[in-house]
């Protein structure tokens, strides 16, 4: 889902780029257009309120090969006393469909300064009357407008696919760059142009000269701008790989320090029951044998239950640290009691899980439990925290302590919760203080 996602929303940015392209590189011929259109216009609105009469000319129209022209007249147009000529513009041309030899009737434009008259209006030509310009198609001039629009998007859109596509590795970033190049070249060649002698739409490779330079910088932009938006979303891509990957390896190695800690655990719990079954065996005391057993069973299947997950809630710990405290009251029995003052308002918090069992291991193995000295462990909250004592009642041979459980304990808790747990050893009494999370609605 997350694929299908990410390849719509790119398939939307291409989209709009391609968009934003198309409207640039036309951008100059569209405000021609606009241009021209109202220049048109204002010169209609100009003919018609023109009350002054206009001169008239006749001569034969001499068209060069760039598309504009001159008609000669053999008549004064100006001050100087000679054969004159009109001005005929290549949008003249176009307009009234004028060829090279036609012998045209037109009114003109006087000359300004120096300059030759210029071209008003076309009356007769050939000696056919002629009443509007029959070029000028405002239709045609929006089909042809259309038509390199959706050229150059396509163009566009097509080249930052091939940018975008499948991006992987950064040897591919070149490749991809040749591969575009070579269709801006192959699609150079089919790309329409509006030829301004004529005004007719046709395709590169359809005109005499195929060299058309602005054509050729149209397709530079939409090349530049579709390599360049690759490479920035090539080191997007490769920067939230490199996020991602880092994220997994950061999951990978909590889990594996997780892990390895919960694997220092269990061992340690294993042995001691067993130690505790053996004797209720040698005694053979059947009953409490089986009754060890439940206990041991519920607890062993705690641990293979929730012992990989984070966290429990704090009354799933206490039911656990009851049934896991049942089994040393096996052993010292009427010796070994356990004071539970827990606050119902925080059952629902969490801790991480199997807390309580290296607390309640450690004060058993590390303190004298007798009839005459019966042994007291403390489980209570205090607020948000949940507190673990035991009075000091040291053995006389005191047990070898590693200190594993604790700090397996205290790296739990930085792992899981990132914070840490209070220890305070005094020489009266033990105390550690465990913070409770609030659970997450």
């Amino acid at each position: 889902m997350n694929v299908l996602k990410d390849k719509r929303s790119n398939l939307a940015i291409n989209i709009l780029i391609a968009i934003v392209i198309a409207l640039t590189v036309n951008f100059s011929y569209l405000l021609s257009m606009i241009v021209a259109e109202r220049e048109t216009t204002d010169q209609r609105q100009r003919m018609e309120q023109d009350i002054t009469p206009r001169h008239e000319a006749e001569g034969v129209l001499n068209l060069s090969h760039d598309g504009f022209g001159y008609l000669i007249v053999n008549q004064v147009l100006s001050d100087t006393p000679q054969e004159d000529s009109i001005y005929v513009s290549n949008r003249k041309v176009r307009w009234y469909n004028l060829q090279d030899g036609d012998t045209i009737i037109c009114t003109f434009f006087p000359p300004r300064g120096l300059a030759n008259p210029s071209l008003d209006e076309v009356r007769m030509q050939n000696g056919n009357e002629i009443a509007a310009p029959v070029i000028y198609d405002r239709p045609k001039r929006n089909q042809d407008t259309m038509t390199q629009m959706i050229y150059y998007f396509l163009l566009s859109w097509l080249l930052l696919t091939v940018m975008t596509f499948r991006v992987a590795k950064r040897g591919k970033y070149l490749y991809r760059c040749a591969i575009v190049l070579l269709i801006t070249v192959a699609c150079y060649f089919l790309a329409p142009s509006v030829s301004w002698m004529t005004g007719e739409a046709m395709m590169i490779f359809q005109h005499r000269d195929m060299i058309n330079w602005m054509v050729i910088l149209k397709c530079t932009v939409a090349l530049v701008v579709a390599i360049l938006y690759g490479r920035i979303y090539q080191l997007l891509y490769l920067q939230q790989q490199v996020l991602l990957e880092n994220e997994h390896l950061r999951t990978e190695n909590i889990q594996s320090r997780y892990n390895m800690l919960v694997g220092q655990i269990n061992p340690h719990f294993f042995f001691n029951s067993l130690n505790s079954l053996s004797m209720l065996v040698r005694d053979k005391n059947e009953e409490k044998a089986l009754e060890y057993i439940d206990q041991l069973s519920y607890t062993f299947r705690y641990i293979l239950q929730n012992g990989q997950n984070t966290q429990t809630t704090l009354k799933e710990e206490m039911e656990f640290a009851s049934a896991y405290g049942e089994l040393f009251k096996v052993r010292y029995a009427d010796k070994l009691f356990f004071d539970i003052d827990i606050d119902a308002r925080y059952k629902d918090w969490t801790l991480p899980a199997l807390s309580l069992q290296p607390l309640i291991g450690n004060a058993v193995k590390h303190n004298t439990i007798t009839r005459k000295q019966p042994f007291h462990i403390s489980i209570k909250t205090e607020g948000a925290t949940l507190v673990v004592s035991n009075k000091k009642a040291p053995k006389l041979e005191p047990e070898p302590s590693t200190g594993i459980g604790l700090k397996n304990l205290h790296s739990r808790w930085q792992l899981i919760t990132g914070h840490d747990i209070e220890i305070i050893d005094t020489d009266a009494e033990f105390i550690v203080r465990l913070p409770l999370q609030q659970p997450q609605n």
